[in-house]
């Protein structure tokens, strides 16, 4: 049997069936951008507006979408990019896209603010990588790369597009807050949706307790309900480049900056000794007008030509994937629709939906005219 909806034949679809299974508030949270939604409405755009110019006669019998980044191989050019709260969509639901990342060969990044810890899903898929916000003073910096280093981890992504809480208004209109403010309505709410109450709320408390903010610093954070956690998402405006070169000196392993837009940025990353960048609008859910990264790609390629370059913000076909390689990306990031995937049908549902978005690669790549990833550049895209 299907993990997904057999309705369920690409990602897109997933929004839907996500919706109506999810809380009013859960599902603003995930599906939601900031203020008036500018960006997240331009990341798809941007995608919709680029044509594909396929190379005809090629022989594509033996293609391959396999990749090679940062020392790993994967068997497909896209991975899972990094969520917080995911745990409230579905129940383990890093846990659940950790090790269907794991199975399926793709990469898998943690979430900071997530809410299972970082030890646990190491353990059960060690070939992720961790994401962290990072904390406003020095030592509590080095503490938790300290404790990223024990767990295990050799790639680090910091996302440094949020010195400041993003205007999320969407979230105040459906009821959500950080921290999470239990209502009437939010109550409600929960008791007209019985699948995510007893398959995602009631097994979490019966079998791992009251949620926590597991990762956002070396030790473990105040309860998800508790207004301490205020105080864990603030004091970040300081942060800026000799705290990276702190960082630098102090990792051992991979260092990946999440959030560059600009070519200026990355080349200081580089010159700061960054191993690769994710260029990213976070979703649409930072800096309302922010620049869809699919548009920001080509001037960070000519601005760092042999740097790792992955992309998110906007990702949903095959197809999006293809024109991001082609203008310079080594690989993408989609983060919605394996959330939605992990809250419809835990891991063997985020498994489900790799395997859609892996066969419209597969696809993609013999009508464009590629038998390898590499095979990509720009020549494959029509830009307006």
């Amino acid at each position: 049997m299907a993990a997904l909806p057999d309705t369920v034949l690409n990602l897109l679809d997933l929004d839907a069936h996500a919706e109506a299974k999810l809380p009013r508030p859960i599902w603003a949270y995930v599906s939601g951008g900031v203020e008036d939604g500018v960006s997240l409405r331009a990341n798809r755009a941007a995608f919709e507006r680029l044509h594909l110019v396929p190379r005809l006669l090629r022989d594509v019998s033996q293609r391959s979408a396999a990749i090679t980044l940062l020392g790993q191989r994967f068997a497909q050019p896209f991975g899972i990019a990094p969520m917080g709260l995911a745990a409230l969509s579905g129940f383990e639901a890093d846990l659940a896209m950790a090790r269907a990342a794991q199975a399926a060969g793709v990469p898998f990044i943690l979430s900071g603010s997530s809410l299972v810890p970082m030890e646990e899903v190491f353990a059960a898929a060690p070939s992720s990588w961790f994401q962290a916000y990072l904390p406003g003073q020095p030592e509590r910096i080095n503490a938790l790369l300290d404790r990223v280093a024990r767990a295990g981890f050799r790639h680090l992504v910091i996302t440094v597009d949020l010195p400041v809480p993003a205007n999320r208004e969407n979230l105040t209109r459906a009821g959500f807050s950080i921290p999470l403010k239990p209502s009437l309505d939010l109550a409600l709410d929960g008791l007209r949706r019985p699948g995510w109450l007893v398959g995602t709320l009631l097994q979490t408390l019966l079998r791992r307790g009251m949620p926590h903010f597991e990762n956002l610093l070396a030790e473990r954070n105040a309860p998800a309900f508790s207004r301490h956690v205020e105080r864990d998402f603030a004091n970040r405006e300081h942060l800026n480049w000799t705290h990276l070169a702190a960082i630098r000196e102090r990792w051992p392993g991979q260092l990946i900056l999440k959030g560059i837009l600009s070519p200026q940025d990355a080349r200081l990353a580089q010159e700061h000794g960054v191993d690769a960048l994710v260029v990213s609008n976070h979703g649409g859910r930072q800096l309302d007008g922010a620049l869809p990264p699919i548009l920001a790609l080509p001037a960070i390629r000519k601005a760092v030509p042999d740097m790792p370059l992955l992309l998110d913000s906007g990702v949903r076909r095959g197809t999006d994937v293809i024109k991001a390689l082609a203008l310079g990306a080594d690989a993408v990031l989609l983060g919605r629709p394996f959330n939605y995937a992990a809250a419809l049908g835990g891991q063997a549902g985020v498994a489900q939906a790799i395997r859609l978005l892996a066969d419209e690669v597969h696809r993609d790549l013999a009508l464009v005219g590629a038998a390898r990833c590499d095979d990509l550049d720009p020549s494959y895209v029509q830009q307006p």
